[in-house]
Formats: structure tokens, C-alpha cells, sequence
């Protein structure tokens, strides 16, 4: 499985959200201890953009939710005796703590972010294309220059504001995605389909494919049903779907 690609599409709302939060936490994770002053500004802003998604909706509470909808279903097993025991009641306690420390925290994540004045300013430039030049914002041009510890501990501090949900979202798509393991398919002529048992709580489809491969799909589908075209990659001409069959795995993820 290490040697896969792998395509992901959310059968719900809740997850389509997670997933976005996810791509936003590697990416700040990934620029933040960077060195220059191009990667410091990538990695702020992903944290807008966190505090763009943050600010749609009560994630906070869709977490605690998605928790309580874990930790429900996998105390059913509780009982199960082909269950490592040892290991549920260590995911359901690391659950219960997740959810407990989110109830606790009476804050609005990234609640300093939102309360300097500094990066208020940024923040309102970086909807204008090329906003944050270094004339418009002098005060955002020496916080690049400052020496990298400086910039790194500051992207630090702002960043673990958002610790109690970013942790609580790793687990929940690290559960969901372990749920099922990948089974072989064929596409017929680079298509296929497949319903979903509506009394199962399918959450996610993940599609695995070669490195090689010369295609990849494109997944839609929701919690009745789901699609797969798989298509061939081109950069000089539009998009085709491909019309021999494809062999692939996939997983229906369901917890």
C-alpha cells in the first residue's frame, strides 16, 4: 500500500470538511520550520486559510460529534472476542480525552490569530492578488526578514491554537481510513459503480492506483452510491475518460 496513489472522496459533509482542515494542517506543518521567508508566508497562509474554514461553521462541535459517533460504534465491539481489547480501550480512552479537552476549551480556535492586530492586516491584504507587496504592508516585510527562530516560534504559537482539533481530526480520518482494507476491481471501459448499503455508515471512498498508472479517477457519489471515471492526464489538450478496462483497489470506508 506504501507504493500506491491514493484518491480520496468524502461521503458526507462532515469528513469533506476534515479532509479540507487536514490538507491545511500538513500544509502549514510542512512550510512552517522552513528557513526562508517565502515558506513563513505559505505557512501563514494556510493558517488564514484554517481560520476562513473555522469561521463557516462549529467545527469544534461537528468534531465532538464525529468522536461521539466513533466511540459509539467501536464500544460496540467491546464484546467482540476477535477484537484486540487492549487496543480498543486504549482508541476509546485517547477518544474520550479528544472530546473532553474540545468541550473544555471555551475559546474560539485560533483565537490569536484573530485578536492581532498585525496579522488582521495581513489577513484583509491577502484577498487582494499581490495585497501583501512589501509597500503595502512595511510591518509584514520586516516580520519576513526577522531571523528565522523568530518567525518559526511566532508561526508556532499561532498554530497551536488550533492543536485540539487538528489532533481530534488525525485520529478520526486515521480510524476511518484503517476501517477498510483495499479490495481488487475492474473498471469496466474506465467505469464503475457500486451502491452503498444505506444501514452501513460508509464515510469515505479511497481508490488506490499504481504509481505508474497513466489515469487517474474521478470520484462522486454520496451515501447511496458512488462513481468511479477514471480519466487520462494531459496538460496540452482537454481531459478523455478511458475507455479500456482500468484494475484498481478500493476501499469503502465505514466505522
Amino acid at each position: 500500500m506504501l507504493n500506491k496513489n491514493f484518491y480520496e472522496q468524502p461521503l458526507n459533509e462532515r469528513i469533506r470538511t476534515l479532509l479540507r482542515l487536514e490538507f491545511l494542517f500538513r500544509q502549514v506543518q510542512h512550510y512552517l520550520p522552513g528557513e526562508s521567508e517565502w515558506d513563513s508566508q505559505v505557512a501563514l497562509t494556510g493558517l488564514f486559510e484554517l481560520l476562513t474554514i473555522f469561521g463557516r461553521s462549529d467545527l469544534k462541535t461537528e468534531a465532538i460529534k464525529e468522536l461521539e459517533r466513533l466511540q459509539t460504534n467501536l464500544s460496540r465491539l467491546q464484546k467482540s472476542p476477535h477484537v484486540d481489547q487492549e487496543r480498543l480501550d486504549e482508541l476509546l480512552q485517547q477518544i474520550e480525552s479528544l472530546a473532553d479537552t474540545l468541550r473544555a476549551n471555551n475559546m474560539q480556535l485560533g483565537q490569536q490569530l484573530k485578536d492581532s492586530e498585525f496579522l488582521h492586516s495581513i489577513r484583509q491584504r491577502s484577498t487582494i492578488p499581490g495585497g501583501t507587496c512589501d509597500f503595502d504592508l512595511p510591518s509584514y516585510h520586516y516580520w519576513r526578514r526577522l531571523p528565522v527562530e523568530q518567525r518559526v516560534s511566532d508561526l508556532e504559537n499561532w498554530f497551536q491554537d488550533f492543536d485540539p482539533i487538528r489532533n481530534a481530526t488525525e485520529l478520526i480520518l486515521q480510524l476511518i481510513r484503517s476501517s477498510a482494507p483495499p479490495t481488487p476491481h475492474v473498471a469496466k471501459g474506465g467505469l464503475y459503480q457500486q451502491n452503498l448499503d444505506t444501514h452501513t455508515p460508509y464515510q469515505m471512498v479511497r481508490v488506490l492506483l499504481p504509481p505508474d498508472s497513466d489515469c487517474f479517477p474521478e470520484i462522486s457519489g454520496g451515501k447511496h452510491r458512488f462513481s468511479i471515471r477514471f480519466m487520462v492526464f494531459s496538460l496540452d489538450k482537454q481531459t478523455q475518460p478511458v475507455e479500456e478496462d482500468i484494475s484498481f483497489e478500493l476501499c469503502c470506508c465505514a466505522i
